[in-house]
């Protein structure tokens, strides 16, 4: 099956939420949050780090370890567990049963 481009809505929760990413150290304010998040967009967007790249992380890195449909999966799970978490409200979270029907 091939699957859509990952269904980003551009919450930046996960730029919000880098300090425990090693790859993201240089880029951290100090809070977690990303220093080229400006307005809740990235500054950077078109030269971000690879592993801001969801598609791209995938072909380069992941695509041994699992189908593309389990990384999104797992890359949507993360992203819902963030918006739940940080209370943005039931409209502005990412519709998961829009991409998977019933999510698990």
């Amino acid at each position: 099956m091939e699957l859509n481009p990952f269904p980003c809505n551009s919450c930046g929760l996960c730029c919000q939420n880098i300090g425990h990413i090693e790859e993201l150290k240089s880029y951290d304010l100090g809070n977690g949050t990303c220093k080229y998040l400006i307005d809740q967009k990235c500054s950077i967007y078109e030269s971000r780090p690879l592993i801001c790249r969801i598609e791209e992380m995938y072909e380069k890195v992941f695509f041994k370890q699992f189908t593309k449909e389990e990384y999104y999966l797992a890359n949507l799970k993360a992203c819902k567990k963030l918006q739940v978490e940080y209370s943005l409200s039931e409209k502005d979270q990412i519709d998961l049963t829009k991409y998977w029907g019933e999510f698990p």
